[in-house]
């Protein structure tokens, strides 16, 4: 009889130790991610009250269809620019190449760029900004990002485009950030209903 009362009191130890620690939320690796950096206090762009308030980010449903394959076109010779930002901070870009691509039938470009001095661990990326039909409604009003390695694009010149990865700048959680301004040339006249949904600062 004592080994069953001990059982059971392990078993109900281990229930509410469980039920005491939240795991990460979300439904991709993606999603887990980035509730694990915004739920931890030394990574997170959330205030304090977000912080305290946070329970996880909203994401659109995924859908594999926002999942494109694009073509690259490189633009070798496109000068570098001051990319202009929500703040006075000026950041130098040089247009990469243009991303072609196809959802439900119908064909898009998107220019795509990177940093002119990145820092050493940023060398491979290359920066996706887009606006679309959700802005200012179910997304974030300034447009959001995807991030895009040099190293994915294909020997023919081919590569994967995940929309349903596409996450807000950090000025979208907290006005202590400089973001760079999404171009109008990059706008999607379609709904985007993929990725980081908008958020509801305190």
């Amino acid at each position: 009889m004592q080994k069953i009362l001990l059982l059971a009191f392990a078993i109900m130890f281990l229930s509410c130790n469980s039920q005491g620690k939240r795991s990460v939320q979300g439904k991709s690796d993606f999603q887990k991610k980035m509730n694990a950096e915004f739920k931890d206090a030394s990574t997170s762009p959330l205030t304090k009250k977000g912080l305290k308030n946070f329970k996880g980010l909203e994401f659109f449903p995924i859908d594999n269809k926002y999942n494109v394959k694009a073509k690259l076109t490189r633009t070798p010779d496109a000068p570098t620019f001051n990319f202009p930002t929500t703040t006075d901070r000026v950041v130098v870009y040089q247009k990469y190449g243009v991303v072609s691509f196809a959802i439900d039938g119908e064909d898009y470009e998107l220019a795509i760029y990177q940093n002119e001095n990145p820092k050493p661990e940023y060398q491979d990326y290359l920066f996706l900004p887009f606006l679309d039909n959700t802005n200012g409604k179910t997304s974030y009003k300034g447009g959001r990002f995807i991030d895009v390695l040099t190293t994915d694009v294909a020997s023919d010149g081919t590569l994967m485009i995940d929309f349903n990865k596409a996450y807000n700048p950090y000025c979208a959680y907290s006005d202590r950030y400089s973001c760079p301004i999404t171009p109008r040339d990059n706008y999607l006249d379609t709904e985007i209903k993929a990725g980081v949904m908008a958020y509801k600062k305190d």
